[in-house]
């Protein structure tokens, strides 16, 4: 973006002087007064100079047609879209996302240093407006094995970068709460900085803590109370809806005229299906106008909300000296813009980008699978009774259930019953090559024969593998280390399909279309293999493995006790 041009913006402003652009005649959405009116929008240098009535240098008739500042999506881990930033920004911007608040913590966990520095330079060049929180917790726990750690001192070498807006969420809350050192080190180091949280099940004073530390979102709620008790405490709420985490109904609730103001829209981990299919932030605003909300409530969360919540004063708003990220609906229907302007410049078109993105170098982040030689008999999980700790799936949630039952038990060890939908999950280390492997129970996925696999699996990002048997679970295992990162499904020791995710394991260098198409077989094989129609089966994968998330989690150490934090056995 260039230098505000101020002089020309006044004399344009003030109609001593032609607009580079103006958008005449549309019913353009005021973020301050929640009004629609009709107007012309003069854009200059890509900013806007005023709305009224302009002359320009081009004009675009906008008579018919509705626009709205871009839509910023607060929080978004771009490596969940499975393809690189390039193409993450090919299927959003054309779904009216001009601005982003990237947490590139997945990458970071697999590559640390040179998993930033890819993804600063990938969304160097690209047009939106790409931000980032640094990642706060790597490793996220101590309970795994990451492929890097990041403390304060390395952190701080981006600090003042001019897209790096703060610390990502911090998910250590434990570590907040009683003062850890490490922790307080991030936390002074970026004290001048915005934080965002990630509080799950955090209450009372601890949630007060946690606030006082200068934590300023969360996107962790999935009650109305919880979301009211946050926002009581200053925090900004965050409503998220993504490929796995559905909140955004559920929160609804707590959003009245007073409080609607600090709340955002957020997707947090996306699959490339929804982003194709339903769409990304425009799609919240729908499916919450369609649930009740008042339009320009959603509208505001959608661009103004998320804005002020990141101190990104020039977004969100169509109004002098703001950026021209302009959006033109035909409607206010199915919220998909039939034009986008970013810096003012056309980008978009009837969902159709307007650009080609440019590769970005990722040799860097190439061959992350680094997984140990796995013997026979390594996925025995010993039995001392017959009774076990099972981790239960709860359909559209990351956050499980513990179960205790008596489970199948034959020479001294669990076995898989896929008739009581019980199977076994495993995370095997894939950085360092330590052969740990930790061992645990399924239940609720469906699958009745066969194994899945996957190479993304939060945050830590391990390999870990379902399945009804050991020999399917190392075949899926193998076909991942193979292609060094990616999804497999295994049946009777063979691979009846892969997709490949080379860039760190987690993101694919193929177009989205590709990578959609790839999945929705994938997906279509899962089904045929008994995985419940409510479960995307490697997203669901993807969280199992993650140690912040209650109740009962698997990583490479073992099985996690997330409300303790401690390793219990499988055997209870």
């Amino acid at each position: 973006m260039s230098k505000k041009p101020i002089e020309t913006l006044i004399a344009v402003a003030a109609g001593r002087q032609a607009a580079d652009l103006v958008l005449k005649n549309g019913q353009v959405f005021n973020v301050f007064t929640g009004q629609f009116a009709s107007g012309d929008v003069a854009i200059v240098g890509g900013y806007v100079a005023g709305v009224g009535s302009y002359t320009g240098l081009k004009e675009i008739d906008c008579t018919g047609l509705i626009l709205t500042p871009g839509f910023i999506d607060g929080h978004v881990h771009v490596e969940s879209a499975m393809v690189s930033p390039a193409e993450f920004v090919r299927a959003t911007l054309p779904q009216g996302t001009t601005s982003v608040v990237a947490d590139p913590h997945e990458i970071a966990n697999v590559a640390g240093k040179r998993g930033l520095q890819y993804m600063l330079n990938a969304c160097a060049d690209l047009p939106m407006n790409i931000y980032f929180m640094l990642p706060s917790c790597v490793p996220a726990t101590l309970l795994e094995t990451s492929g890097a750690a990041l403390a304060a001192a390395d952190l701080a070498e981006w600090l003042d970068h001019p897209l790096v807006l703060g610390l990502g969420e911090l998910m250590d809350y434990p570590g907040v709460v009683e003062c850890h050192e490490a922790v307080m080190a991030k936390l002074k180091a970026a004290e001048h900085k915005l934080v965002d949280g990630h509080g799950a099940g955090l209450t009372g004073k601890n949630l007060t803590a946690y606030a006082a530390a200068g934590i300023h979102s969360d996107h962790e709620c999935t009650t109305p109370q919880e979301a009211i008790e946050r926002l009581s405490q200053g925090l900004y709420v965050m409503l998220r809806e993504g490929t796995a985490a559905h909140n955004l109904l559920d929160l609804l609730p707590a959003l009245n005229a007073t409080t609607a103001r600090r709340c955002l829209f957020v997707t947090d981990d996306r699959h490339p299906g929804d982003l194709i299919r339903l769409g990304h932030i425009n799609h919240m605003a729908k499916t919450a106008i369609q649930a009740g909300l008042e339009v320009a409530t959603a509208i505001q969360m959608a661009t103004l909300n998320a804005a002020e919540c990141f101190r990104l004063y020039e977004l969100g708003a169509i109004a002098p000296g703001y950026r021209a990220d302009i959006l033109a609906f035909p409607d206010l229907k199915n919220w998909q813009p039939s034009l986008v302007f970013k810096d003012g410049c056309l980008a978009a078109r009837d969902g159709q980008a307007l650009f080609s993105p440019p590769p970005a170098a990722a040799q860097a982040v190439y061959s992350t699978v680094r997984v140990a030689d796995i013997a026979a008999d390594a996925l025995r999980i010993a039995a001392s009774s017959s009774h076990a700790r099972v981790i239960e799936l709860i359909p559209q949630q990351i956050v499980t259930k513990e179960q205790r039952m008596v489970v199948r038990v034959q020479d001294g060890q669990f076995l898989p019953d896929p008739e009581q939908d019980i199977i076994k999950l495993a995370v095997f280390e894939r950085h360092h090559q330590s052969g740990r492997i930790g061992l645990g129970l399924l239940r609720g996925l469906g699958l009745r024969a066969g194994a899945i696999a996957s190479s993304v699996a939060h945050d830590a990002h391990n390999l870990i593998a379902a399945g009804t048997c050991d020999a399917d679970i190392l075949a899926a295992v193998e076909e991942i280390r193979r292609m060094q990162g990616g999804l497999a499904i295994a049946v009777e020791g063979k691979i009846i399909g892969s997709l490949a995710l080379p860039i760190a394991g987690l993101m694919s260098d193929q177009p989205i279309e590709r990578i959609h198409q790839e999945l929705e077989m994938l997906l279509d094989q899962a089904r045929e293999l008994g995985v419940r129609p409510e479960f995307d089966p490697f997203l669901t994968l993807a969280f199992l493995s993650l140690p912040v998330i209650p109740d009962l989690k698997l990583t490479d150490y073992g099985l996690v006790d997330v409300n303790t934090r401690t390793i219990v056995p499988v055997s209870c």
